[in-house]
């Protein structure tokens, strides 16, 4: 009797795996429903950030999915100057759990799955943790992470949607962050959204050579940030 009892919890457990992995939460069709705007909180201190490149630019190497080719499909934030990279906090944007803790060759890259819209993954780069993260580790929306690693690189950050079809696909940081946060872009100089963003059609009527990227590209690469407020 223990022994069938003890199969049957196992049969359970292996179908809440099952529904899980079918869960429709987990996918998303952005084609078709859109991209939601649920993020509270910028990633990293933008009052230290001079200028942030654009969605789909030549900036940095080529960072595409499986429906866009040879082009940047993440933005990178870069520091001002004068001021040591390696003291500008980073935040995690939203509640959720970390998919991904990998060594770079500067700092860690963490991978955040929402734990709103669990379909939606964040990739934060070169990061100085505060304290060690691991894969099942569980973030709070704000809660501060480190810092960016060194003057050596930019930080980056990308926002993956596993769609239908199985298959990552990239949108950009200014699609989900909410009307709130988009106010602290205005505050530097932005209008609209599609300020950090080169549209899918004008990148393809003027593609990047993948083997010399960046070299002699015709569009805008980087929005640059007003000075702030003091």
């Amino acid at each position: 009797m223990k022994k069938i009892f003890f199969i049957f919890i196992l049969l359970l457990l292996g179908c809440s795996e099952d529904n899980n992995e079918s869960n429709p939460d987990y996918t998303w069709d952005i084609d078709k429903q859109g991209i939601p705007k649920f993020v509270n909180v910028n990633y990293i201190e933008l009052n230290k950030i001079s200028q942030i490149s654009k969605f789909r630019s030549s900036v940095g190497h080529d960072y595409s999915d499986n429906y866009e080719q040879c082009r940047s499909m993440k933005h990178y934030f870069q520091p001002y100057g004068d001021i040591n990279w390696g003291t500008v906090k980073i935040y995690s944007p939203i509640s959720g759990t970390i998919t991904r803790a990998e060594q770079e060759w500067a700092g860690t890259k963490l991978e955040i799955e929402s734990s709103k819209y669990p379909a939606f993954r964040f990739q934060i780069f070169h990061i100085n943790l505060e304290q060690p993260l691991e894969v099942n580790d569980k973030v709070t929306e704000g809660d501060y992470l480190g810092t960016h690693i060194s003057n050596d690189t930019y930080s980056d950050v990308s926002v993956i949607v596993n769609d239908p079809a199985k298959q990552g696909r990239f949108v950009s940081w200014f699609y989900v962050i909410t009307d709130q946060v988009f106010e602290e872009y205005i505050e530097r100089g932005a209008i609209t959204r599609e300020d950090f963003i080169i549209s899918k059609e004008l990148r393809d009527a003027n593609p990047l050579d993948c083997n010399n990227f960046g070299l002699d590209d015709p569009l805008e690469k980087w929005f640059i940030l007003e000075v702030p407020i003091k």
